[in-house]
């Protein structure tokens, strides 16, 4: 089964939610990242897909085994009530449709407005599948308007997980379409005990079947149970994940009301947990969300009867190690088993450690695949979302200016406005700790969106030695880029320029003589005439000038407001000067 997965390539929209007119193409891959901003329409591909596969499942239960097969273009379609309807949680049947408008236009022939058309390669031809859909009275009509299947071909099966919630202490044995409203009702908790049992009768019947008429099951078959069975790789990723297994308690229709399901914990050796001492195994409610909403996904992803997986924000509720490391076993999982995975994640510790080349952004004006790694930097700094007013303003300005701290631009502008040279407002703050190679990739990103961009990086010195630094404030350690210009602090962080005495006693409101008694007595250094200077001494250069402050209970930027021009240092007025040269 796992190896004739036909895995889906191609979705186009046609008035489904934001998405007027619009075809996505998939690499057949195991995995996919979802990514963009707020409302940029991540959940709503995924949810398209489930609407698609809802559509394929009512037509068989409608219309039978032919529904949507090439025969089957040109037929009628069929009503169902907004009741009926259970993919996903709308307020009404209208919110599926662009803009609330469910009504046919000049170039409609009927009333089938909203259409979804999926592709996929077979071994021969690429197959397709298109079901449009109409709203009258407040019900739901359904039809196949075109397809190139023939009878015996396998169509694509896409199941959506939503974020995990609805979890309760009973849940009773439901069917199939009941399932399927609680999940697309974004409640897949209440469901989850129910699929957790049929996987567990599944392994019970195979392990029947493999032991025959023998005492135990042999030791190659039991091998390839393990390796193969959705109950056996759900119960091995538990065991190495959380030191845990899932136990089932018996269940038969006619006597059970409720579906049992308790979790222990002990020690693991190879596929063998060995409860702790005195460990009574509890409810599987109690158990933490990132627990279960790690179980939830697994479930769904070990799975034999899903080709597509449709997780939405499944990193919901898990600490960052173990985003990484559910990410890391869906990736073994999906290509073990042949399975496509649709994941979207506003994760930054997911999107920061995968291959760029699985991202998939998804923007209003355009969605595709990540071309280059700086990308993935840029997508993580929120470009491209229409949530973002500072790139709107980067947009106007064309112009960055890289800060280590917040309180470095208050300083800056303190100094302009006392040496007399112009701030200009068009440079844009980003406040970012990040050294000058990984600012120059947001700037590469964001260039992408704004040609012409200009970025000026100031970062502290800290710790690195004098010989990083060059005549011009220019750091050593990085390469120069076009646009991008990288400097760093000829002291060790922008503190050193605000240890004048005078201006340190105004902003503390203590006598200038015990300021330079501090100085000089718990720090070291005595203030001269070469403070203002670039080659100040070398004491002066490296001063832990942040601790100053810090006994001083004064902030930077007040103790700048205290300076005089003829006090404000060379380095300053060389990076105020530059600034002001390359703004427009």
């Amino acid at each position: 089964m796992a190896g004739h997965r036909k895995l889906i390539k191609k979705v186009r929209f046609t008035r489904f939610k934001q998405f007027n007119q619009v075809t996505f193409e998939f690499r057949p891959s195991n995995v996919t990242f979802l990514a963009g901003g707020n409302n940029s329409g991540k959940s709503s591909i995924l949810h398209g897909l489930a609407v698609w596969e809802f559509c394929k499942i009512a037509s068989l239960m409608e219309r039978g085994e032919d529904a949507f097969l090439a025969v089957a273009e040109g037929r009628q379609g069929f009503g169902l009530g907004d009741d009926e309807f259970s993919p996903i949680n709308v307020p009404s049947l209208k919110h599926l449709w662009t803009n609330l408008k469910t009504a046919k236009g000049d170039t409609d022939p009927d009333g089938y407005t909203l259409k979804i058309r999926c592709e996929w390669d077979d071994a021969i031809e690429e197959k397709h599948l298109e079901f449009a859909l109409s709203l009258a009275n407040d019900r739901l009509f359904i039809k196949p308007i075109s397809s190139n299947l023939q009878a015996g071909d396998h169509v694509p099966t896409a199941a959506l997980l939503p974020p995990f919630a609805g979890i309760s202490a009973r849940e009773a044995r439901i069917v199939g379409a009941l399932r399927r409203r609680r999940i697309g009702e974004g409640l897949a908790g209440a469901v989850l005990r129910n699929l957790l049992l049929d996987m567990y009768q599944a392994n019970l019947r195979e392990r029947e079947r493999l032991r025959g008429e023998k005492s135990k099951i042999s030791d190659s078959d039991l091998r390839r149970l393990r390796e193969t069975d959705p109950w056996e790789l759900l119960q091995d990723a538990l065991r190495r994940t959380f030191s845990a297994e899932l136990i089932i308690g018996d269940f038969r229709e006619e006597y059970h009301s409720y579906i049992n399901v308790q979790v222990a914990k002990g020690d693991v050796e190879g596929y063998k947990l060995t409860r702790w001492p005195k460990y009574n195994p509890k409810d599987l409610m109690v158990e933490g969300s990132g627990f279960l909403q790690w179980l939830s996904v697994f479930t769904l992803a070990t799975a034999d009867d899903v080709d597509i997986l449709l997780l939405d924000e499944p990193d919901a509720h898990l600490h960052p190690t173990l985003q990484s490391q559910m990410v890391e076993q869906l990736e073994t999982l999906a290509s073990r088993k042949n399975k496509q995975v649709l994941l979207a994640t506003h994760s930054s510790e997911i999107l920061k450690t995968v291959d760029h080349q699985k991202i998939f952004q998804v923007r209003k004006d355009r969605a595709g695949y990540l071309q280059e790694d700086h990308q993935k930097v840029g997508l993580l700094a929120g470009i491209g979302s229409d949530y973002a007013p500072k790139l709107d303003r980067v947009r106007k300005t064309k112009r960055i200016l890289f800060v280590e701290g917040s309180s470095d631009l208050s300083v800056l502008k303190e100094f302009a406005n006392l040496v007399g040279i112009e701030w200009h407002e068009s440079w844009i703050p980003w406040q970012s700790t990040a050294p000058h190679k990984d600012r120059s990739h947001v700037f590469r990103a964001i260039g992408d969106e704004v040609p012409g961009l200009v970025a000026y990086s100031l970062r502290d010195r800290d710790d690195e030695t004098l010989g990083t630094v060059g005549p011009n404030l220019e750091d050593k350690g990085f390469n120069p880029a076009p646009n991008f210009m990288a400097r760093k602090w000829r002291r060790r962080y922008i503190e050193g320029y605000l240890i004048y005495p005078r201006a340190l006693a105004e902003a503390a409101s203590v006598p200038e003589e015990d300021v330079v008694t501090m100085l000089r007595d718990d720090f070291g250094i005595a203030i001269g005439e070469t403070f203002r200077q670039t080659l100040a001494p070398s004491a002066i250069l490296d001063v832990r000038a942040k601790e100053i402050l810090k006994k001083l209970k004064v902030s930077a930027a007040s103790v700048a407001s205290c300076y005089r021009a003829d006090e404000v240092c060379d380095d300053i007025v060389a990076v105020l000067k530059e600034l002001d040269s390359f703004a427009e």
